[in-house]
């Protein structure tokens, strides 16, 4: 089992804008389903997103349904744990998990309910870095996309230097997306 911030960027380091969109993905082109995502949910046992991710699911329904290919109200059939400071409307019929705080105790629990499969940090740099901080990150998957944003949501607002992340693979992705994926040391 590992846990996995897997998500797209721009090549400037931004997974979205300032406003939460990630509008600019649609102008990037590539077919969503020649990503690395198909194989990769399926080795997903869990999820975590951040209360901003949960929101911008919400609002952009159709948005989701249409690029996943899914006729579902929630696109995730894993169970999943919102980290909010505030309560948020639920989802119905989907097994959401509304969760503040530190994220280790949160983490046991994904990791148990994932049942050998692996925990997927599904947006939300601060969120990731929360994970990292408390050195429960084990790989970042990261789809970099040919556009620049100059400004908005960091991809991991962290100063991560020693030790250096592992570079596992570099990948041609849809055919615009580079691929990076990195191995987390362990500092813990």
């Amino acid at each position: 089992m590992k846990t996995q911030y897997y998500t797209a960027s721009s090549l400037d380091g931004f997974v979205a804008t300032e406003d939460h969109s990630i509008d600019w993905l649609d102008h990037c082109g590539g077919e969503f389903s020649q990503t690395s995502y198909p194989a990769f949910i399926a080795q997903v046992g869990a999820l975590a997103m951040g209360a901003s991710t949960y929101r911008w699911l919400l609002k952009h329904r159709e948005q989701v349904k249409a690029t996943l290919g899914k006729d579902e109200v929630w696109p995730y059939e894993q169970p999943t744990w919102v980290f909010s400071h505030q309560a948020l409307p639920p989802v119905p019929d989907a097994d959401i998990r509304f969760v503040q705080g530190d994220v280790k105790p949160v983490h046991e629990a994904m990791a148990e309910a994932a049942g050998g499969k692996n925990v997927w940090i599904v947006g939300g740099g601060d969120l990731v870095g929360q994970f990292y901080d408390a050195g429960l990150l084990d790989e970042l998957i990261i789809q970099i996309a040919p556009v620049t944003l100059g400004k908005g949501m960091p991809l991991l607002p962290r100063r991560i230097t020693t030790p250096a992340m592992k570079l596992i693979s570099v990948e041609r992705s849809a055919g615009v997306f580079a691929e990076l994926r990195y191995e987390v040391a362990k500092t813990r």
